[in-house]
């Protein structure tokens, strides 16, 4: 008796194959691409030598600058109102990044842009499409029938998936060309909990003076590569006088080839630092060499401390991943501290109590290697010790984590930590 032999139907073949190839496309448009910088860096001249100015500006795409004003803004209600009010007093344009918009903040900036725009001012908006898809769609329309001219960046497709993991992440404001704004905060309700502990621990910053032209440009990156347009012009860069004595450079960092600066930024501050490194993060989640340099730091005698959120971080995966790789850092003499207060958002650099990074990005891969990023190196003893004084009154609220607790650390949360560790290129 001849054995029957059995074949799929032709439909699950068909099904299979376009399901393979799907996941293909998907998995090889959105996985990181290298890292670019494989071996690790040494011989950098300390942040207070003229000759790390030089390296950065060389290195990280734009020049220091002199006679710059930096005002520190503390959690949301002050960050917006600043932003508000500046966007209010707009007569020549208004330039606006974000990554999250959403919740009835992000009502209140559609209506000061769309006020902006029907009293004639040029207004130029890029939302990213994942972080406001939570905002309703009356605010967008509000938006264009004012006239403003809105982008919401990088929306999802099936023929480029990428688009699902590269986001822009700046927050950039910029008022008449005159007046900056960047930093940790997004626009969305949670920054403005009314419950006592609810809201967002974090940092915002205001600029005057000729940085102002190069936070424009980190805007035109995006605003060229999103709609093929320049804005140019003394509307949108002025000549700017001296408002300060502050020197200052940003730094822009993108998924391009070529633009993952922040990663390299960071690595070249870690090897130039000679007594302290302080980081203080909404997210931790560095690759092993980045590690690695925390640790060769260390070996030199270099203290680190390290600030981020505790339980109440808004991606747990991200910290339980993390924390299965931070074994390495406590026997290494690295301190690591978890905000305790309320959701720790704010993002600071500081090397050597003598140079400061402040802006956008985390200290995770999605920072390095996956979103775009704005940064403002400031090279100025004063204004470092003023954010060592933040950094300082931040950790009264926090808890430190040692060794001991991190042997004795539950199954579950191990368990986790594997499995956040599976898709760590992407956190």
């Amino acid at each position: 008796m001849r054995r029957k032999k059995y074949r799929l139907p032709l439909i699950t073949v068909v099904l299979t194959v376009i399901a393979t190839l799907g996941a293909s496309i998907f998995y090889f448009n959105a996985r990181p691409v290298s890292k670019r910088v494989t071996v690790h860096i040494e011989s950098v001249p300390p942040v207070s030598d003229p000759g790390f100015r030089r390296t950065l500006e060389a290195l990280m795409g734009g020049p220091v600058v002199s006679g710059n004003r930096i005002d520190w803004l503390k959690d949301g209600k002050a960050i917006y109102e600043a932003k508000l009010d500046a966007i209010a007093s707009a007569t020549e344009s208004v330039t606006f990044e974000v990554y999250e918009y959403w919740g009835d903040i992000a009502g209140r900036f559609a209506e000061a842009f769309a006020e902006r725009a029907e009293a004639g001012v040029p207004v130029h908006v890029i939302l990213d499409y994942v972080g406001s898809i939570g905002a309703d769609s009356a605010f967008f329309e509000k938006m264009e029938d004012a006239g403003v001219e809105l982008v919401r960046w990088r929306e999802p497709s099936w023929y480029r998936s990428s688009r699902f993991n590269h986001r822009t992440h700046r927050k950039l404001l910029i008022v008449d060309g005159r007046v900056g704004f960047t930093g940790g905060a997004n626009v969305a309700d949670a920054w403005l909990g009314e419950e006592a502990g609810q809201y967002y621990r974090e940092n915002h910053y205001r600029f005057e003076g000729p940085i102002v032209n190069q936070l424009q440009a980190a805007f035109m990156d995006n605003w060229l590569f999103a709609t093929g347009k320049l804005l140019l012009g003394d509307r949108y860069f002025p000549a700017l006088e001296d408002a300060g004595d502050l020197d200052l450079q940003v730094v822009i960092s993108s998924p391009r080839e070529g633009h993952k600066r922040i990663r390299t930024l960071l690595f070249l501050a870690f090897a130039a630092a000679q007594e302290n490194i302080r980081i203080q993060t909404a997210f931790f989640y560095p690759d092993y060499m980045l590690e690695d340099a925390l640790l060769k730091a260390a070996e030199r005698g270099v203290s680190v401390d390290i600030l981020a959120p505790g339980p109440d971080i808004a991606e747990p995966w991200v910290r339980f991943a993390s924390r299965n790789r931070w074994g390495n850092l406590l026997r290494g003499h690295i301190r690591i501290h978890e905000y305790t207060k309320s959701p720790l958002h704010a993002k600071t650099f500081i090397i050597d109590d003598q140079w400061v990074s402040i802006g956008s990005a985390n200290f995770h891969n999605r920072s390095f290697r996956l979103n775009d990023e704005a940064n403002v190196n400031i090279f100025d003893p004063d204004f470092a010790r003023k954010m060592i004084d933040m950094f300082d009154d931040d950790l009264d609220d926090a808890t430190a984590y040692d060794l001991a607790r991190w042997k004795e650390r539950p199954w579950t949360e191990w368990l986790r930590g594997v499995i956040g560790n599976l898709i760590g290129p992407h956190l």
